[in-house]
This record gives structure tokens, C-alpha cells and sequence, in this order.
């Protein structure tokens, strides 16, 4: 039974599930590819772009880059080291610190799937004018800032 007092919720003008549905959409389109040429899930591929992006950061370190739960950054790592497309190396000064690095075949698969992405990324953005990127960025920004002022979900945009 429906309170008629009660706001009502249209999904399709919630901008959480709208975000949350592009999100997938995108996603999805970058992931056919990472997953049909190189048997990688999303998951997978997200610890080896932050990885290719940044070396030596912990399963912990990637999680909070990535907003993933540990859980699945763990599994993903697990699954990774099998294929030995990454590898634990050690940390001089902290032995207790594992840090996590792409081996020769994981950094071959990451070198391979950057142009890729980039594409799917062009593809979007083309269909938007400069003007509307710049603005897209700033919007992307100022979101962040607001859903989580104090973890900086990536480097800084003009705000």
C-alpha cells in the first residue's frame, strides 16, 4: 500500500541509478574487449590498470584506489598471480608490506588493452563538443568532491 504523501521515485530521473547504469555501460563496452582477447574480468583488469599505473601498491592500496571491496581485490590478485601476470615483490623497508607488480606478461597485456581503452574513450568523447568535455569534467569533479570529500577518487580537475 502506497502513501500518497510520499515522494515519489522516477529511476530513469535518480541520478544514483543513472550514474550507476552508464557506469555499467561503459564498463561493459570496455570489458568485451579485456575479456574476449585477454580472459580478464573486470575486476582483474581494474587491479592491473592501477597496477600499470602505479606500481608497488598493496591488494589494500588497490582497493582504496579503486572504491572495490577487498574481497574481490583480493580474489582478483589471487587469480592474477596465478596467471602470473603479477607479482609480490619486496618491500626493503617494511617486510611486512607485500606490494603488488605487474610481471613481463601482465605489463605486455596492459600495454596491449591501453589503446583500446583509449578508443572506447574517443568513441565517447566524440560525441560531445569540447566545450561540453570540459564541463562534464568539471561536474565529475565537483561529484566526487561531494560523495567523498576525503579519499580524492582521482587527481584533481578544475573544480
Amino acid at each position: 500500500m502506497s502513501d500518497n504523501n510520499q515522494s515519489s521515485l522516477s529511476l530513469d530521473d535518480f541520478l544514483p541509478y543513472r550514474l550507476s547504469v552508464l557506469s555499467n555501460a561503459v564498463s561493459r563496452q570496455v570489458a568485451d574487449i579485456y575479456e574476449r582477447e585477454f580472459a580478464l574480468s573486470i575486476w582483474q583488469w581494474r587491479v592491473i590498470a592501477v597496477l600499470g599505473e602505479q606500481a608497488g601498491m598493496t591488494s589494500t592500496e588497490v582497493a582504496q584506489r579503486t572504491l572495490m571491496d577487498k574481497p574481490t581485490v583480493s580474489r582478483a590478485v589471487a587469480s592474477l598471480l596465478e596467471r602470473r601476470l603479477v607479482e609480490r615483490v619486496t618491500d626493503e623497508d617494511d617486510r611486512r608490506r607485500m606490494p603488488l607488480a605487474l610481471t613481463d606478461a601482465g605489463l605486455s597485456i596492459y600495454r596491449a588493452i591501453i589503446p583500446r581503452a583509449l578508443a572506447c574513450e574517443q568513441n565517447l568523447l566524440d560525441s560531445l563538443t569540447a566545450e561540453e568535455i570540459q564541463l562534464l569534467q568539471r561536474v565529475l569533479g565537483k561529484l566526487a568532491v561531494t560523495v567523498s570529500p576525503e579519499d580524492g577518487l582521482w587527481k584533481a580537475q578544475d573544480v
